[in-house]
């Protein structure tokens, strides 16, 4: 499996998800395997990629990408993604950005 999402042509949309850990799991690794599965789930997934420098508690950077707007409101408003918003926000992220963009133009290299 690529580790890249096998995106469409553009356009289409990514949400760049920046975030600073806090100290601990606390069950954020399960939540997190959890959102994605679920994601996927949802009208409009496209993929997603996810980096974290070493450490739990580096700067991690999640993008996930989508066919519209309509579809990343309907993400964001999903009941248990909802949920595990506000859980992040009182115990797994000590800061974080979320970005919305359009991508109009891919390119890139692969040796496969």
């Amino acid at each position: 499996m690529s580790p890249f999402a096998a995106t469409p042509t553009p356009p289409y949309y990514a949400v760049i998800f920046t975030s600073l850990r806090t100290a601990g799991d606390h069950g954020y690794a399960d939540m997190a395997d959890k959102m994605v599965e679920l994601a996927a789930q949802q009208p409009g997934f496209l993929g997603i990629e996810s980096a974290r420098e070493d450490g739990e508690n580096g700067l991690g950077i999640t993008v996930s990408y989508w066919a519209d707007l309509v579809s990343i409101r309907a993400w964001k408003a999903q009941l248990d993604h909802r949920q595990a918003q506000a859980m992040g926000r009182e115990r797994w992220y000590a800061s974080y950005r979320v970005r919305v963009s359009l991508v109009e133009r891919e390119y890139g290299l692969s040796h496969h």
